[in-house]
């Protein structure tokens, strides 16, 4: 029976706010509570709260639901696009979603990520021949920015030198993936200066590819175009900016996350390290237990019902990933880090239409990463009681790791 709006506020978990900056330690306890008390809840802010597994899943692959256009959404927008930007294509619904990805879809297969194992070990071994040589270094600048950035830029063509200098501007971006009402007229405006930099960047690299192509992604962004694709310039922009910042942010809070859960949990990092075979399905734990993206956000397209529960056109559902991950009904011992975990159906690279392009990429850049610095760094251990994660509510990651390598 479709529950009634009185009904939800008399809903015992009425107090809970996943948006409340309150909850980033540590949500997991609060997921815990919504997922056994309201699995689908309606907010006080108006949005639907999805933290089951069964029903994030079903979301997915239900094409009731999308992105929605402007018209479709209303008032209920998480986020107003940035003025004269077209949108990316994680943020579309076919057909023009289809078509966006399937020209940069071919570079993220399997097959081609795999040829990047020899490149991506190299940039690992010589990551950490720094980071030994330290008593004390912060893992997350040292090595897990370090690594996903230095291999998206080259995958993209962004020269080496040019990386530190476009930092800032990604973690603004991120940042900005956010809710609307996550962010102050100042940051609303400094998400629009970045994006204006960016798109600055990207036209001068795009510009240099006409003159010289290259071997890299840029370079078939620019051949698609000139063959006499519809890709516009805004799209090649935007298409850049989101291949650049999604290729190393959420790897980075893989490694981060992960590494943090092995400090946290010795034994697994001994049985990781005495059986390296481990290490594909310790990835998969690690994006089970602590997802670099802890949630994602779909429209209601057409009036609906799930469970019960009636959700009408234009309604925002917010899909708990962090939370689905760590449902009993589908993951044994849930809250327990197991790097053996068998049938790990985790949702941390979404899933539909919408599944993760990079997968690929960020599951071989973890499994070399953890490979090799479990290997070298056995007795590693934190160097600090006080973690800060950064000011994001939609990817969870630490400002810094700080570790003695040597233990």
């Amino acid at each position: 029976m479709t529950e009634t709006a009185a009904a939800r506020d008399e809903n015992p978990v009425i107090d809970f706010d996943p948006f409340d900056r309150a909850y980033r330690a540590d949500p997991y306890p609060y997921f815990r509570r919504l997922r056994e008390l309201a699995p689908i809840y309606r907010s006080p802010r108006g949005h639907w709260l999805i933290s089951r597994h069964r029903d994030v899943a079903a979301v997915f692959r239900d094409s009731r639901f999308g992105h929605g256009s402007d018209e479709v959404l209303g008032q209920n927008n998480f986020r107003r696009p940035v003025r004269g930007r077209a949108k990316p294509f994680i943020l579309l619904d076919p057909p023009e979603h289809t078509r966006l990805r399937s020209l940069v879809n071919k570079a993220f297969t399997p097959r081609i990520v795999e040829r990047l194992t020899p490149r991506i070990q190299r940039i690992v071994d010589d990551l950490l021949d720094q980071v030994m040589q330290h008593d004390e270094v912060d893992l997350i600048d040292g090595f897990a920015y370090a690594l996903p950035v230095m291999v998206i830029s080259e995958l993209l063509g962004v020269p080496a030198e040019d990386m530190n200098a476009v930092k800032e501007l990604s973690h603004v971006v991120a940042r900005g993936v956010d809710p609307d009402f996550e962010h102050s007229p100042e940051e609303m405006k400094r998400r629009g200066q970045a994006f204006a930099q960016f798109d600055e960047y990207f036209r001068g690299l795009l510009r240099q590819r006409r003159e010289h192509p290259r071997d890299d992604l840029l370079s078939g962004l620019v051949a698609v175009r000139e063959r006499g694709s519809t890709l516009t310039e805004a799209e090649m922009l935007t298409t850049c900016i989101l291949l650049y910042v999604a290729g190393h942010e959420t790897t980075m809070d893989l490694i981060g996350n992960g590494v943090l859960a092995l400090l946290r949990n010795p034994e697994q990092l001994r049985r990781l390290h005495d059986d390296p075979a481990l290490v594909a399905s310790a990835v998969e734990e690690f994006l089970r237990y602590d997802p670099p993206t802890q949630l994602t956000r779909r429209t209601a397209l057409t009036d609906l019902e799930l469970d019960g529960h009636a959700i009408a056109r234009g309604e925002q559902v917010v899909l708990m990933r962090g939370a689905a991950n760590r449902d009993p009904e589908v993951f044994d011992r849930p809250d327990e880090l197991d790097i053996s975990r068998r049938d790990n159906r985790h949702l941390a690279f979404d899933g539909g239409i919408h599944f993760c392009l990079g997968a690929p990429l960020a599951r071989l850049e973890g499994q070399i990463a953890f490979g090799a610095l479990v290997r070298r760094a056995p007795n590693m251990r934190l160097a600090t009681t006080e973690l800060r994660y950064r000011d994001n509510l939609v990817i969870r990651g630490l400002v810094e790791l700080p570790i003695r390598p040597r233990g």
